[in-house]
């Protein structure tokens, strides 16, 4: 039997419609979180809640949009009204792929958006209520990008090395107060956002070559190690950016 490390632990998910977001939702709302659900499509989190409930779960459906400063600040402030909050998981964003020269500067403005400004507002208005409470988590979904290189991934790289940066500085200013930032870096996992990707079949061989486990991650794999880091059981762990990368990194 799985046990509810998580009961009565209220945790927002940003960019909880889908991919790792989506997966988090079940595994946290599993360990017994009440699992409060943000994102702009309103139908696939109502899908998402519905299938946490069916599962014997509690989920809340918070449409919004995460680079939208008053609508954060609101949705944080209702979340914590219907029970006070545990902490968040910033998991909103996307990538947007393609040549440095060429890329559309339009491109670059909406992903940092969504990626660094949506994962700061939200961790500021949850921070603010987190300090008064007296502990919590904030999780950030960063990527082994943060770290290293890849052609055609210069704003996407750019944009998770701010969110492991903004990991690290969190992470010294709260922990006074008994709050814990980390971020969640993985490789490679299959999704809905990399699946058109690795139709690209050179693009895929190429990595697989670079993760000396010889495949690509999984969605399990991912929200374990969110699961562990949101968990009371890691206390001490802070400011640290835990790559899920086969060993992409070890090279």
């Amino acid at each position: 039997m799985t046990e509810k490390i998580l009961a009565d632990r209220h945790v927002i998910i940003t960019g909880g419609g889908s991919g790792i977001g989506e997966a988090t939702a079940y595994e946290l709302a599993g360990l017994g979180a009440t699992v409060s659900l943000v994102g702009r499509s309103q139908p696939r989190l109502e899908a998402v809640a519905a299938e946490v409930e069916r599962a014997g779960g509690h989920a809340r459906v918070c449409p919004a949009d995460v680079t939208d400063a008053a609508a954060v600040r609101k949705t944080v402030a209702d979340a914590d009204s219907f029970a006070p909050l545990w902490g968040c998981v910033n998991s909103a964003g996307f990538n947007r792929p393609g040549p440095t020269i060429g890329y559309a500067i339009e491109d670059f403005d909406e992903l940092m958006a969504t990626v660094v400004r949506g994962t700061f507002l939200v961790s500021q208005a949850v921070g603010e209520v987190l300090v008064k409470h007296g502990e919590g988590r904030i999780i950030a979904v960063s990527s082994q990008m943060g770290t290293v290189g890849y052609p055609g991934r210069a704003a996407y790289c750019t944009s998770k090395a701010a969110i492991d940066g903004m990991t690290r500085a969190l992470a010294v200013e709260w922990a006074p107060y008994g709050v814990t930032v980390n971020a969640v870096a993985p490789t490679f996992v299959e999704t809905p956002m990399t699946e058109k990707m690795f139709e690209n079949r050179d693009f895929y061989a190429d990595v697989l070559s670079r993760i000396p486990r010889g495949r690509l991650g999984t969605l399990d794999e991912v929200v374990a190690s969110i699961a562990f880091l949101i968990s009371p059981r890691a206390s001490l762990v802070n400011g640290h950016i835990l790559l899920v990368d086969g060993g992409w990194t070890a090279w």
